[in-house]
């Protein structure tokens, strides 16, 4: 019975305490005045016609032509060269995909050994491989040296040295 009545006790001094928290949350509450500014007004939105339609295409057919008439114009000597003559065979494949596996000397003329799709070409100077107009300058034991005729990042063509080196299989 003693337990009983220290627990009513100490519930009534809870009450007491919360009725006293709850007083002075209302208090609170009534003396602080939140203050939140107005949201402006939004803007007034000005819609504009779209006036790229009426422009010209970037990608359209009459600009290229133009662009490719204009480089007719000027042609290039390097280039033009290049383009009249009849392609060989290993023009057709990138100078990655070539492997320089050995050289040969027939009738006092140097010739190198070239791997390409798992076949065995010779190339003497004078040839041409590659897909950008390499033409072979000089060949020795252990490297093939070419020209190749690119077009650098203004749009002109130049010449570029390029080489192939011998590769040698690893035992």
């Amino acid at each position: 019975m003693a337990a009983g009545l220290v627990l009513l006790t100490t519930l009534a001094a809870c009450t007491g305490e919360q009725q006293e928290l709850q007083e002075w949350m209302d208090q609170q509450k009534r003396e602080v005045k939140p203050s939140v500014q107005p949201l402006s007004p939004p803007k007034k939105f000005d819609p504009q016609p779209y006036l790229a339609l009426t422009g010209v295409d970037p990608f359209s057919t009459q600009k290229l032509t133009v662009a490719l008439k204009h480089e007719a114009r000027q042609p290039n000597s390097m280039l033009a060269a290049e383009i009249n003559r009849r392609k060989e065979p290993l023009e057709a494949y990138p100078l990655d995909s070539m492997s320089m596996v050995g050289s040969v000397i027939k009738q006092g003329r140097q010739y190198a050994l070239l791997k390409v799709d798992n076949l065995l070409y010779q190339v003497k100077v004078g040839d041409y491989l590659g897909q950008n107009y390499g033409k072979i300058t000089k060949i020795s034991e252990t490297d093939i040296s070419l020209r190749e005729i690119v077009q650098d990042a203004a749009g002109e063509w130049i010449e570029r040295s390029g080489s192939l080196q011998l590769q040698e299989k690893s035992r």
